[in-house]
């Protein structure tokens, strides 16, 4: 095979590699965008997300197998098309049940497309030739996946959020041509192997129970029944389904990849990576919206600087393996990590140089594990077990991207409520230090106690005037209207001038008190609005503080890796055949 045929291979899965893993988390920062555009409530969209991330998960590894028995080639150019369908009916969506057939069609698509792609990016060049080419397959995966919300971002100011579906058509054809141009569909090889049914059922129960519960833990309730019976059905699933795997003849997942401790360390930093990156990609750019009140373009360029460091780090950590060995490079990167944590633990969220400096550590620490560990995850396997190792390490990817939400979104949630509840108990003891009339009091609380509520913490604009100016005319001529009658009781009729001087002088008196308490009220709101500030940022950073310990554990994952002699020697035996 010419070198340049090779290339243009790599390069065409490239893209439909970074399509589908790009649209795991380009369209969250579009949401608000296309709530606005269908005039539908932000909760029906919830579905349009987490069909993508569902399908994918469930069907990657049995569409990977599929692929291998009729045909990569072929099955790849059915995924693109039905990936380039879903595209289109997702950007031409005039509702949500439209939408959501768009993006279950896409994710039908994206599930053949990455375990395929994978496997004929990694097959179109000889096992010696190998890590360059899936260390670039892999970079591609680490990049969509940080620069989704960033790319969503952009396209959604500039063109529209129906743009997010359709940039995928033209380089969706784009990799159509070149497949169609120099992949070989009448004498491709194929795996004489049988579908294993039981395996492919099992493995989609248990996937499907399993990432339906991780997604709606939080709204339904963690102890519900209903997460409860999804997550004994998902185990359940899991277990029988090592049972079938292991006396099956031709298995869905061929559990010998797990006697190969690499692709095990591989799988878990996949995971773990993925936790970790994706809870920053996520939290943070709502934390700028929400409490910071940046747009959405702003907030997705606010976290750059880490899919920055992504593009930098992954293509160089890559080659870095063969002169440092896959330990230290892959303990380089979780430090680098843990680092960007630690930063996030003691910096003020206010300071945006301290949220740079994190989002660089995180970025540099993902993009150094990134590269190596699809390199890795491949290890010398051939046929098959490729296919199956590429399908588990996509399938862990999105596993990871599951849990980072379901985790993150969920602490997030916890503090959230604890941040409100403590904020109206203090804005109550502020609001009953003021020297204002009991209605009054009550009032500013049912206030500030709705807008938290409502708003997750603000409490509205600092009002300069509290009392309208019909409120305090009221006022003025209720006053007036009892002192008169208080002095006419005596039968006395006030002329005209006596009455002037009374009026003016209650209007003089209301004016005062109520401006006495105009800035009574101004000064606590101010206050208030401080303290839900400082309590709802607590909330926002106390997961990633609560982080630092898990992320420090998972640095041991390093050792399931070579050292530096051992893995030469691997490399030197593979040149060598």
């Amino acid at each position: 095979m010419k070198t340049l045929q090779q290339k243009l291979i790599v390069l065409a899965m490239a893209i439909s590699i970074f399509l589908c893993v790009l649209d795991t988390t380009v369209m969250n920062i579009a949401l608000p965008a296309i709530q606005s555009g269908l005039n539908v409530d932000l909760s029906d969209l919830s579905w349009a997300l987490n069909i993508y991330t569902i399908t994918f998960a469930v069907f990657t590894i049995p569409l990977g197998r599929v692929a291998d028995i009729f045909g990569r080639h072929k099955v790849f150019l059915v995924g693109l098309l039905l990936f380039l369908i879903g595209s289109a009916l997702s950007g031409a969506a005039m509702n949500v049940p439209f939408l959501v057939t768009g993006r279950g069609i896409q994710s039908l698509g994206a599930a053949i497309i990455f375990p395929a792609g994978m496997t004929i990016g990694i097959t179109s060049t000889s096992l010696q030739k190998r890590t360059g080419v899936v260390a670039t397959l892999g970079i591609m995966q680490g990049l969509a996946a940080a620069m989704g919300p960033t790319i969503g971002g952009i396209i959604t100011q500039y063109l529209g959020w129906r743009w997010v579906f359709m940039i995928n058509l033209p380089l969706g054809i784009l990799v159509g041509l070149l497949c169609l141009r120099y992949l070989n569909f009448k004498d491709e090889q194929r795996i004489a192997a049988q579908i294993d049914y039981a395996g492919m059922v099992l493995s989609m129960i248990m996937l499907f129970t399993l990432t339906l519960a991780l997604i709606n833990g939080n709204a339904w309730g963690w102890a519900s029944p209903r997460i409860i019976g999804l997550s004994i059905t998902s185990l359940s699933a899991l277990i029988l389904f090592v049972i079938v795997e292991r006396h099956v003849k031709s298995p869905m997942i061929p559990l010998r990849l797990f006697k190969d401790r690499q692709f095990t360390g591989a799988a878990l930093a996949v995971i773990i990576t993925g936790i970790f990156l994706v809870a920053v990609m996520v939290i943070l750019p709502t934390f700028f919206t929400k409490v910071q009140n940046h747009s959405e373009l702003q907030a997705a360029l606010m976290i750059t600087p880490t899919s920055a460091m992504i593009f930098l780090f992954s293509p160089l950590s890559g080659f870095l393996i063969k002169k440092l060995g896959p330990r230290l490079v892959i303990f380089t990167g979780f430090i680098s990590m843990l680092a960007g944590y630690g930063v996030l633990y003691i910096m003020d969220p206010n300071i945006y140089q301290q949220v740079v400096w994190a989002c660089l550590l995180i970025g540099i620490g993902f993009g150094i594990v990134a590269g190596p560990i699809v390199v890795l995850g491949a290890s010398d396997f051939t046929g098959e077990l490729l296919t199956a190792s590429q399908s588990v390490l996509g399938l862990f990817r999105q596993i990871g991207s599951v849990l980072a939400v379901a985790i993150f979104v969920s602490a997030l949630t916890v503090n959230l409520t604890n941040a409100k509840t403590a904020t109206i108990d203090q804005a109550d003891r502020i609001i009953n230090t003021l020297t204002i009339n009991s209605a009054a009091k009550q009032t500013m609380k049912q206030q500030v106690q709705t807008q938290i509520a409502a708003e997750g913490g603000s409490t509205g604009s600092t009002k300069k005037k509290f009392i309208s100016a019909q409120q305090e005319d009221r006022l003025i001529r209720t006053t007036y209207e009892k002192e008169i009658t208080k002095m006419q009781t005596t039968g006395t009729i006030l002329p005209a001038t006596v009455k002037d001087k009374i009026h003016a002088q209650v209007a003089k008196n209301v004016k005062q008190a109520i401006n006495k308490e105009n800035q009574q009220m101004t000064a606590a709101v101010s206050q208030i609005k401080t303290t839900a500030k400082n309590n709802i940022t607590n909330a926002f950073m106390m997961p990633y503080r609560q982080a630092l310990v898990f992320l420090a554990l998972a640095s041991f994952i390093c050792l399931l890796f070579d050292r530096k002699q051992p893995y030469q020697a691997k490399l030197a035996s593979r040149s060598a055949k």
